[in-house]
């Protein structure tokens, strides 16, 4: 059995369109222009054939196998293709043992391509390191997720990453005019028409994914009475809008970075959007208002202590109401965080005190602020000398509550925004009160 049979080393033909119109060649790649435009490191490295192993990171549709199909055709080398959705380490070795044979045998050197090589575990990842470090196979894997969180770092070290952008919508409207006019491996034969405007909204709702454009573009053609597409004939296949995003890959943490930011820089606006493509895209508005509440205490704090009681009634109002009825209370919530005063003191404060905690300021609290519920402790001086503040006019005491040996620390420092000002006056004014009440004590003495 030829372990090289194209039935065993490709993933099977397709005769999709998609498939069908996948460039054969770098200068028919659409896009990419800053890995493969002229003088750039990589097509250098292909053009030469001095590639070495590497993995692409980039959206569905963006080109990543396609990529690794043109470098193994414009370098001469055999392409085997994997998923590791539907294939094993066990399998992948045995094929590479036989590529390095063929490789001491016939000189022909192999590219390994792994799609969705982020789904194997540690443990299999671990299996391609020796192939990878002898350079016996080119490994070139393909990913949709981070690599930095899910490809490890011993293999990781070895490879070069690539990062793939999403197509942009000129892009896509360019390949989907090929595919209409393409008689030989696209749609020519069917001699379509497109109404204006409507290649423009397929490439405006793929989101950067060429083969979902292609693919729809593809069922519209299918279904078209008497070959014409129009807008509501496409809106009819789509259903609704495509959203990228997956609830437990990066673009979920994109996104919400995203609103976070929004909300900080006080535009209201870009944060409704941003709040609207989440809930459109099936995110849990919990979710999202937990993070809201995080916001309300971290960018705003006591600029505005009215912040947190709106997040927490939206919360509230979200839970008796549920969906779609209670989405409105996010956006209610959502321009509030965006249009109020900022400050990030108490969240500073909280990173100072945390700080000297952890470098080893833990020294036993006071005797004098410590309760003494017994006689015994009374005994031992606990709370001697404490001054109940209530006991002065202005409620104002001075007792000693840091730790033994370690002076008094300033970590709330609030800014002059909203009513963070009018808390900054008032620290000023305890301040400068206990400090002329220290100056009558030591004349007294």
């Amino acid at each position: 059995m030829d372990l090289f049979a194209e039935d065993i080393v490709d993933s099977g033909g397709s005769f999709t369109l998609a498939d069908r119109l996948r460039p054969r060649r770098l200068d028919e790649i659409v896009g990419q222009e800053k890995l493969i435009g002229r003088g750039m490191p990589l097509r250098y490295a292909i053009e030469n054939r001095k590639i070495s192993s590497m993995v692409f990171w980039g959206p569905p549709g963006c080109g990543k196998t396609t990529l690794a199909r043109v470098i193994a055709a414009e370098t001469g080398m055999r392409f085997l293709s994997y998923s590791a959705v539907l294939s094993g380490i066990k399998e992948i070795k045995e094929v590479i043992k036989v590529a390095e044979r063929r490789l001491a045998s016939t000189g022909e050197r192999s590219i390994l391509f792994v799609d969705e090589v982020h789904r194997f575990n540690k443990a299999q990842q671990d299996a391609f390191l020796p192939y990878v470090e002898r350079g016996s196979i080119i490994f070139i894997g393909a990913t949709t997720e981070n690599p930095s969180f899910e490809i490890i770092s011993p293999l990781l070290s070895r490879l070069s990453v690539f990062v793939l952008e999403p197509l942009r919508p000129e892009g896509i409207v360019e390949l989907l005019e090929k595919a209409i006019s393409d008689e030989e491996r696209g749609l020519g034969s069917l001699k379509l028409s497109v109404d204006e405007g409507v290649l423009e909204k397929i490439a405006q709702l793929s989101a950067g994914d060429a083969r979902f454009a292609l693919s729809t573009l593809e069922v519209s053609a299918n279904t078209a009475p008497e070959g014409h597409i129009t807008e509501q004939l496409v809106a009819n296949v789509l259903q609704r809008e495509r959203l990228l995003y997956d609830k437990n890959g990066e673009e979920h943490y994109n996104l919400i970075s995203a609103l976070h930011k929004s909300i900080r820089d006080s535009d209201a606006d870009a944060a409704i959007y941003w709040l609207a493509r989440m809930l459109e895209a099936g995110e849990e508005a919990l979710y999202i208002l937990r993070r809201m509440m995080r916001m309300a205490v971290e960018d705003i704090g006591l600029a505005d202590p009215n912040a947190i009681r709106q997040a927490v009634a939206a919360k509230e109002f979200y839970h008796f109401l549920g969906s779609p009825e209670g989405d409105l209370a996010l956006f209610q919530l959502a321009v509030y965080l965006a249009v109020a005063p900022k400050s990030n003191a108490i969240y500073k404060a909280q990173k100072r005190a945390s700080a000297d905690i952890r470098d080893g300021f833990t020294g036993p609290v006071p005797l004098v602020i410590r309760n003494a519920p017994t006689n015994l402790m009374k005994e031992l001086g606990y709370g001697a000398g404490y001054k109940y503040a209530h006991d002065f006019d202005d409620h104002l005491t001075k007792n000693e509550h840091f730790p033994e040996g370690m002076s008094p620390r300033k970590y709330y420092i609030p800014t002059n925004q909203g009513v963070e000002e009018r808390i900054k006056k008032r620290l000023d004014e305890i301040e400068r009160t206990l400090a002329s009440r220290n100056e009558i004590q030591d004349d007294k003495e």
